[in-house]
């Protein structure tokens, strides 16, 4: 913001900083400044990548997720059907996805109904393309799928939709 001629907010700040670094000759100290910057964002994608990966490494939620792959947004008792595990436990492990930031819920009425997140990385996104291309004729994630086309009334009635 201009007040007066002066500049206020935290970029001003920050170019204000800068000057006097450059004027005290501390290119130095921007040189490392931007070290820890860039540290800190490799870190910072490192640590994505290993969450990503470590959601990847439980069979109910790569199974769930390549449901979601393959067919998009499912509600809660779609999984449960396909997958033929407890509510609880469904529950549980698609709360992991979406704190790790690799799906997004929304809820209608009682129900739950969770897709993909659209903000996911390109790279994770296309980590799900290439993993369903793989497993998507092998068990049990073919079986899963049979399973959820078979399933009648979804899901309407059974989520009360």
């Amino acid at each position: 913001m201009m007040s007066g001629g002066v500049q206020s907010g935290p970029k001003a700040l920050i170019r204000k900083y800068v000057d006097r670094l450059i004027q005290k000759g501390g290119a130095d100290r921007i040189y490392m400044l931007v070290h820890i910057y860039a540290f800190a964002y490799i870190c910072r994608m490192q640590k994505e990548a290993e969450t990503f990966f470590r959601m990847l490494a439980d069979s109910t939620r790569l199974r769930c997720l390549m449901l979601m792959q393959a067919r998009g947004e499912l509600c809660v008792c779609e999984f449960t059907h396909a997958l033929d595990l407890s509510q609880p436990k469904i529950s549980r492990h698609l709360a992991h996805l979406r704190e790790a930031g690799v799906l997004v819920a929304r809820r209608s009425g009682t129900w739950m109904y969770y897709r993909i997140s659209p903000d996911l990385q390109n790279w994770a996104v296309q980590i799900l393309q290439t993993t369903l291309a793989g497993v998507r004729n092998t068990e049990p994630f073919e079986s899963d799928r049979s399973k959820l086309e078979a399933m009648s009334n979804r899901p309407g009635s059974i989520c009360g939709n």
